[in-house]
């Protein structure tokens, strides 16, 4: 992914079960760069209430957020380029990484709410019940036509997705 010096630090963002895990490891395995998976960051505190059916507030986000932000911009200081699974679901929050690393990329993993849940429901492990969901496409703001980045079909294959975004970030200078 490498073009000359440029470094490229790439959010795959979406609401739970969107895929964003998953496909964030396979694009950096893809792409040969670093991978880091935002929920890793989250604080105990954060997942007990998460597991306990509530949903995180802002507050609860701004510090997340701001670790997520000083872990991208690390990389980008290393010279390396890196994949981030974030949910990343507001633009404020989109808002706050970019203040680290102001030419972050957001990969948007788009799907419907009937898959998705699907996916939620079946899902081995993980701290976040199927009943926040709802909450997670309430405060969903998908990508702005001047954010940097692209959307994609959550409901795609994984090897299409991977194919897609890798082929995008390959014509991006």
């Amino acid at each position: 992914m490498e073009h000359g010096s440029d470094v490229h630090s790439i959010v795959v963002m979406g609401v739970s079960g969107s895929g964003k895990s998953t496909v964030g490891l396979a694009l950096s395995k893809k792409l040969d760069c670093a991978f880091l998976d935002a929920d890793a960051l989250h604080t105990p505190q954060d997942i007990a209430k998460m597991s306990s059916g509530h949903a995180l507030d802002d507050e609860d986000r701004w510090p997340w957020l701001r670790l997520v932000g000083e872990h991208v911009k690390k990389y980008e200081e290393d010279h390396r380029s890196s994949v981030t699974a974030c949910s990343a679901l507001k633009r404020s929050y989109r808002d706050v990484l970019r203040d680290y690393v102001p030419g972050l990329y957001f990969v948007f993993l788009d799907g419907s709410p009937e898959v998705i849940a699907a996916r939620v429901g079946t899902r081995a492990g993980g701290y976040m019940p199927a009943t926040l969901l709802a909450s997670q496409f309430d405060t969903l703001e998908p990508l702005d036509a001047d954010e940097q980045g692209l959307r994609v079909d959550a409901d795609n294959h994984l090897d299409d997705i991977v194919s897609d975004v890798a082929n995008y970030f390959s014509a991006t200078p």
